[in-house]
């Protein structure tokens, strides 16, 4: 590593599992910045990841499959790898001895280092910061300031032929970046700003992220927009330094020294929510946890200072994430079909509210697992949630786990998962051990005025598959 810390002009740097969400991101963010970029995947040759794979190369970037040739074609300087890569992975073995590793989060870091002008936005939490943080540059974008942003999902309105969607270099004086907790990789940076949006259940503790927070905040510099509970629940000493604005994301929360909303409202006009100060304001998307994510931008704007002149039109015309409740299509049965890559219990909750505020029917939703381990950790509170928010006729369906690699454990399995929710619930649940029998399930089991979810992480193959069962298949 350079002994400032940052690449240097020209440097080779090889992704390995470049077609990954946020390597693919940072891979462009390099690319832009001078450096040499290559990269492998052991999907390279996948369908679903046409769109990434196709931006990268028209941005100059090579690939390679994942067997090591890649690394001895290219002869980087740096091996950037995730905390999905196994040390059995064949670009390592085929690096020789000089070669530095770096994990995403820290060549991130040297990346972000590079930018030292630029006024850098952490947005974190357990749920909604994709969308969060791509509805914040967005906005910041349509006001004039042209901000550079890096999140984990394509943001549909900046998804070009060249361009993947969750990366773009403005010229303006912010950076939007996403800080992943999920490997407490965020420890990585230190912030200007910082947006912690929620604390929920998916790789840890709720204890273990207080403390992983609490030391991401001691790292920001300038100011916070923190969520009340979960202010509560930091405590006072870790944000003393900072300029902190409190948010409520409770419908009808908030107060006098806390902004919230008021109330959410989906009718034939559309989205819309009344929000404290700023009166009632058109939302692109539904469910009150949207209400909750727009809350937040407003707060995440307030905090930089911005005037307030042209916000409300800015937000409402957010063109929304990839895979975040797109409409699909209608099953042959009529139930409408929408896709999304909720993947813990916070976010498939949110996806079910979501679903039943847009329609009086039925919801489906059809959950794809991301990995065995997710699958484990989150099993007993899901089914406690499930129990809560489904409704008699509704219908909770588990796929095969999709593995991606990363863990040595095959258990527990979707269909140990759906047995024991149809022995210990009240509610529907079922396994489907393919999608073929999934789709069959669907057409037989939905109507109109249904709504299905098609719902799971990491596999965009999900998303082409959404369309598919429906009725034009593309």
């Amino acid at each position: 590593m350079a002994d400032d810390h940052t690449f240097a002009a020209g440097a080779a740097l090889h992704f390995i599992g470049i077609g990954g969400i946020g390597m693919s991101g940072l891979a462009q963010m390099c690319r832009a910045l001078g450096c040499r970029v290559s990269g492998s995947d052991r999907a390279l040759d996948n369908p679903e990841n046409r769109r990434i794979f196709t931006a990268l190369r028209a941005q100059g970037i090579t690939l390679y499959p994942q067997d090591g040739s890649g690394v001895r074609t290219a002869r980087p300087d740096y091996l950037i790898y995730s905390t999905a890569i196994e040390e059995d992975n064949p670009d390592f073995a085929a690096a020789a001895a000089d070669v530095t590793r770096l994990h995403r989060s820290a060549a991130l870091a040297m990346a972000m280092r590079q930018q030292h002008d630029l006024t850098m936005i952490a947005v974190t939490g357990s749920c909604g910061k994709t969308t969060v943080s791509a509805w914040l540059a967005e906005t910041l974008d349509r006001m004039g300031h042209a901000p550079s942003f890096l999140t984990g999902g394509l943001a549909n309105s900046y998804i070009a032929p060249a361009r993947a969607g969750n990366y773009r270099r403005g010229h303006g004086r912010y950076f939007v970046f996403e800080a992943d907790e999920s490997d407490k990789s965020l420890l990585a940076y230190h912030p200007d700003f910082t947006v912690i949006l929620n604390i929920g259940t998916d790789h840890y503790s709720k204890e273990e992220l207080i403390r992983v927070f609490q030391q991401f905040l001691r790292q920001t510099t300038i100011g916070a927009v923190v969520e009340q509970s979960v202010a509560a629940a930091l405590g006072p000493e870790c944000m003393a330094h900072l300029q902190v604005t409190l948010f409520d994301a409770r419908e009808n929360g908030g107060g006098a020294d806390t902004a919230g909303f008021r109330d959410f409202c989906s009718d034939a006009n559309g989205f819309s929510a009344a929000f404290a100060g700023a009166g009632r304001l058109s939302l692109p998307l539904p469910g009150v946890h949207n209400a909750a994510n727009a809350l937040t931008v407003l707060c995440s704007l307030r905090m930089l200072g911005l005037p307030s002149a042209g916000i409300d039109t800015a937000l409402s015309a957010f063109g929304g994430v990839w895979r975040r409740f797109d409409y699909a299509g209608t099953l042959p049965s009529g139930a409408a079909v929408y896709d999304d890559y909720a993947h813990n219990v916070e976010k498939i909750v949110s996806c079910i509210r979501g679903a039943r505020s847009i329609n009086g029917g039925r919801v489906v939703a059809l959950f794809q697992p991301h990995g065995f381990k997710p699958l484990q950790f989150m099993r007993e509170e899901l089914l406690r949630q499930l129990e809560k928010q489904l409704e008699k006729d509704d219908i909770f369906g588990l796929l095969p786990v999709y593995y991606a690699g990363g863990t040595a454990a095959f258990s527990p399995t979707s269909e140990e998962v759906a047995a024991t929710f149809r022995d210990r619930g009240s509610k529907s649940y079922r396994y489907w051990p393919s999608r073929a029998d999934a789709a069959q399930a669907l057409q037989r089991l939905t109507g109109k005025g249904d709504v299905v979810l098609i719902m799971g992480a990491r596999d965009n193959s999900l998303s082409d598959w959404a369309k598919e069962i429906t009725c034009t298949g593309k």
